[in-house]
């Protein structure tokens, strides 16, 4: 922890009390149907695969989620199944509950409603996370003008045209004209609360990322896998950040929003009046290359901006695009995985906890305290480990 990061964590809990974990017959009589819909979420699995491992009929599973209590003895293979602590399913923790029209979602139209509700689970866990560590550690303020929970100063209001918006963003948070060098840092730092979701294959590829700003926090959350390109992984953090200040008290969904947060992020990582002097005249990937490397941005944003100031026409960009492929194919300007950029890596959530254990806080007790799996705990901190496992035949 440095006093240049500005993060000011501060120690305001004592450490927890070893408690006695509740029976599965306790745990029934206290039975919160929310716990189940949201374990049924995050394992991606229906009511009628609930009800076959169980040996109950799936009427009996919307049962159970509308507030019925199950029977003492279904609450293990309930636990056992949807991989969550018995402890998991009583009543009585804080528990965001969030529906998933109040998130936005970049591939709205190509996701499907489990992933939608998958996703929507990540981010209740991630509150719930967040909450916990926040009795042992102050956060940083929240400071996004347009969040209604934050803190924010007075009279502090962005215009409504997104380009404006992000230039007076930029104004409020002090960060001049030119790149800005670490954008999650950045946003961590204003108290916006960042992760990497660890979604399977399938519910990546049509989930890359989502927001919200119905929380008592600002939240967005992108896809670990789509995290591969430092360039890419920017501009979607931009994105979410247009739609926390541009769409908070908005119904998300709207294909004109996706344009505006596009819009948004573009002016915010790129101001076109600071940029503009740098752009070339033709098709240069040398000089692309370069500004890629200051600004922090794709080849093919630099492409579309060319376009858009009317460097390039519509045939010049089609090919610069065209070009580019190729360029791809035959190696050249791989993707940058954000392992590289511990700016661009989310690290606030992690070093809350760091601050707490200094104080007392174990992984154990968090997990007792949250009644999620240890390696939950872990993966949602981002101290889980990553890489593959070398299996000896």
């Amino acid at each position: 922890m440095t006093d240049a990061e500005h993060l000011h964590l501060a120690f305001t809990h004592d450490a927890a009390d070893n408690r006695q974990l509740p029976t599965a017959a306790s745990v029934a009589r206290v039975f919160d149907p929310s716990r189940l819909t949201q374990a049924r979420h995050l394992a991606g699995r229906t009511k009628r695969q609930v009800a076959e491992a169980i040996g109950v009929t799936p009427a009996a599973v919307g049962q159970y989620e509308a507030g019925t209590k199950p029977r003492a003895e279904l609450v293990e293979p309930l636990a056992a199944f949807l991989n969550v602590p018995v402890q998991f399913f009583a009543a009585g923790r804080p528990h965001a509950k969030l529906d998933t029209s109040a998130a936005h979602f970049r591939h709205l139209r190509s996701s499907k409603a489990y992933q939608r509700a998958k996703a929507v689970a990540f981010v209740e866990q991630l509150w719930e996370l967040t909450h916990a560590l926040e009795q042992w550690v102050r956060l940083p303020q929240v400071d996004v003008p347009g969040f209604a929970g934050g803190e924010v100063e007075p009279g502090v209001e962005l215009p409504a045209a997104p380009a404006d918006a992000a230039r007076a963003l930029r104004q409020h948070w002090q960060l001049g004209t030119g790149p800005i060098p670490h954008l999650v840092r950045t946003l961590e730092m204003r108290g916006i609360i960042i992760a990497l979701a660890p979604l399977a294959d399938g519910d990546a590829a049509t989930v890359d990322a989502f927001s919200t700003s119905r929380l008592p926090r600002p939240t967005m959350v992108v896809t670990r896998d789509r995290a591969d390109d430092v360039y890419w992984h920017r501009f979607t953090v931009a994105h979410e950040l247009g739609h926390l200040v541009l769409h908070g008290d908005t119904i998300p969904g709207d294909t004109a929003q996706e344009r505006e947060a596009d819009a948004f992020a573009a002016e915010f990582l790129t101001p076109q009046a600071s940029i503009l002097p740098d752009l070339p005249g033709r098709l240069n990937f040398t000089i692309l290359a370069e500004l890629q490397s200051i600004w922090g941005v794709s080849i093919n944003s630099l492409l579309y901006r060319c376009r858009e100031v009317g460097l390039f026409s519509d045939s010049t960009a089609a090919r610069a695009y065209q070009r580019l492929r190729q360029l791809r194919n035959d190696g050249a300007f791989a993707p940058q995985p954000i392992a590289g950029f511990t700016g661009e890596q989310p690290t606030l959530l992690a070093r809350a906890f760091a601050v707490a254990a200094e104080q007392g806080l174990t992984m154990p007790t968090l997990a007792e305290q949250l009644a999620w799996p240890l390696p939950r705990v872990r993966e949602l901190l981002g101290t889980s480990d990553h890489r593959p496992m070398l299996r000896l035949v």
